[in-house]
């Protein structure tokens, strides 16, 4: 029996290659290939620190080729134990054997590959002349997103904001040696309205993008709220724009951004224009004019974890020679 590979955050993060892997999930998108129940996903208390944790486990099969799972728990206060609120394992099978061909830490992978669809939907959604980006949030998919968006559209200058201001100087100084400049700011409202692209990755439960200051021709990307009741963006938003989701298996059920629209009526499910999966397989067009505002809505989706563990267990194979 083969040795089961480890494959650890430190490998994840220093090799990726964020248009390599971009087109990585295009391809997984547009192939049809992949078989994708739906995730299971399981709220438990948690007294200890009055909040809820959540536990998530996704499996998706290439049949014949491989398969995997990750597990995956959200434990949103875990910033008081110095701790990103994403903790999980992804297992890598071999989908003829049924072997287990490796295991990945899946604290990067999730957040690596979940930039990686932003900045896929952003390559069909945001104007191509995109030069300046908001990041609202400064967890751990922050800096990825904005990597992410760079790579796809020519970013010149990105401005950061979180509730906590010394997190977003932090982020700046991180990423001071990027092609880009990247200013803290201690508002939202004072550069919403002038950017090309607003991504947004919190865990707000209510609205921190306000539709009365979004401008023609801005992308909304929204990545955090994923539960029901939580909200980045609030009903203006949704109306004023044209709603993309990664894809409709999830994007309808799990989130507040688009539950609680669809539950007022401010949204109607035919009003969705397409998912990842018609837009990469060009069934349905993206953005279609430079006025239009775009909001790609992101729950997360398995075939996004196994075309990245694809690609990194590929490249921990070519590595080491093995």
């Amino acid at each position: 029996m083969d040795k089961i590979k480890q494959i650890s955050n430190k490998f994840i993060e220093e090799n990726t290659y964020f248009l390599e892997l971009i087109t990585e999930l295009k391809q997984s998108f547009s192939s049809n290939e992949v078989i994708v129940p739906m995730r299971h996903h399981h709220d438990f208390p948690n007294p200890e620190v009055n909040a809820d944790s959540t536990l998530l486990l996704m499996p998706a099969w290439n049949p014949s080729k491989n398969a995997g799972v990750k597990i995956v728990t959200v434990s949103p206060e875990n910033g008081q134990f110095d701790l990103p609120s994403i903790q999980g394992t992804y297992i890598y099978f071999d989908a003829v054997k049924g072997s287990i061909k490796a295991i990945l830490e899946a604290k990067s992978l999730t957040v690596i590959r979940t930039a990686a669809a932003s900045a896929l939907a952003s390559s069909y959604l945001s104007r191509e002349d995109s030069s300046t980006l908001l990041m609202i949030g400064t967890g751990a998919l922050s800096i990825n997103l904005i990597k992410a968006h760079a790579a796809v559209r020519p970013i010149k200058n990105v401005f950061i904001w979180g509730r906590n201001f010394n997190k977003a100087v932090a982020i700046s100084e991180a990423l001071k040696n990027e092609n880009f400049t990247i200013t803290p700011i201690r508002t939202i409202e004072e550069k919403i309205a002038e950017v090309a692209i607003v991504s947004c990755a919190t865990l707000s439960k209510t609205p921190l993008i306000l539709g009365k200051y979004l401008q023609k021709g801005q992308h909304i990307d929204l990545v955090g709220a994923y539960k029901k009741d939580m909200r980045e963006a609030d009903d203006e938003t949704i109306s004023k724009a044209s709603i993309y989701l990664d894809t409709f298996q999830g994007g309808l059920k799990e989130s507040g951004d688009i539950v609680i629209p669809l539950q007022n009526e401010t949204l109607k499910k035919e009003d969705i224009k397409a998912d990842l999966f018609q837009l990469c397989s060009n069934q349905k067009s993206g953005r279609n004019n430079q006025k239009e505002i775009t909001v790609f809505k992101s729950v997360g989706h398995a075939l996004e974890d196994l075309a990245a563990v694809n690609y990194y267990y590929n490249k921990f194979i070519n590595e080491y020679n093995l």
